[in-house]
């Protein structure tokens, strides 16, 4: 079997660094499993969180929700949103966000509202350039007022031709990518892979909505909700390594 890991929240602390304690848990759990890490950041902001060496940690690595695809370290397979949307059409989604944003009446903005990935987009209404504080506290704000939520309704209805996916992950911000591109996109890299007969996921954000949502209820997948990294740990160690 394969153990598939979400990161933020799941292996790390939101945007934080991975522990000694996960990364010894992750040594001893890869020499009774395969491991592999499956995220909608790019392989620069993993590796912020994982380690630079983090690619030599798993035996898979999908990056931008596989997008990006390792194997033992190795990339074999890249997609691209531009390329499958178009530049108009990304031009008009853009213009839009940043037309939406101008216009919230939200506590503080600051900057980068939209970062462009290899398989997404990143929408943040506050900006990821914002401090540790300003995001912990954009969250609660977030929460109770449901601006991602009301966000991701007007574009769902202004873009209902272009078959796009959204969803909310980690603190400040929600990604847009096409239909078929969540989490569950690594998976068709593991069909041929003869070794591997169950895929086992852990995440955090399983909700609908959240971005671990699709694979989480799969059923290419045995998925598994989590709190934070030590119930990650938790539950593993019950599950293979008793």
């Amino acid at each position: 079997c394969i153990v598939l890991f979400d990161v933020d929240g799941t292996l790390t602390k939101p945007r934080g660094a991975v522990t000694d304690e996960m990364l010894a848990f992750l040594k001893e759990l890869r020499s009774k499993v395969v491991i592999g890490v499956v995220g909608g950041s790019d392989l620069k902001k993993q590796k912020e969180q994982l380690g630079d060496n983090c690619l030599e940690l798993f035996d898979f690595f999908f990056p931008e929700n596989g997008l990006a695809a390792y194997k033992q370290g190795v990339l074999f397979s890249e997609t691209s949103f531009k390329d499958h949307l178009g530049e108009e059409k990304m031009q008009r989604l853009i213009n839009f966000c940043l037309r939406y944003i101008a216009d919230l009446d939200i506590p503080i903005k600051r900057g980068t509202f939209i970062e462009f990935r290899k398989g997404m987009l990143n929408v943040s209404p506050i900006g990821r350039n914002c401090s540790q504080v300003e995001r912990d506290d954009y969250e609660k704000f977030d929460l109770a007022n449901g601006i991602r939520k009301a966000f991701i309704a007007r574009l769902q209805e202004e873009f209902a031709d272009f078959k796009l996916r959204y969803s909310i992950g980690g603190q400040i911000s929600f990604d847009i990518f096409p239909e078929g591109w969540d989490k569950t996109y690594c998976l068709r890299f593991l069909e041929s892979e003869p070794e591997i007969k169950d895929v086992y996921f852990f995440g955090d954000k399983t909700f609908e909505g959240g971005n671990d949502y699709e694979i989480f209820t799969s059923e290419r997948t045995i998925g598994h909700s989590v709190t934070c990294p030590e119930d990650t740990m938790r539950i593993c160690k019950e599950l293979f390594m008793a």
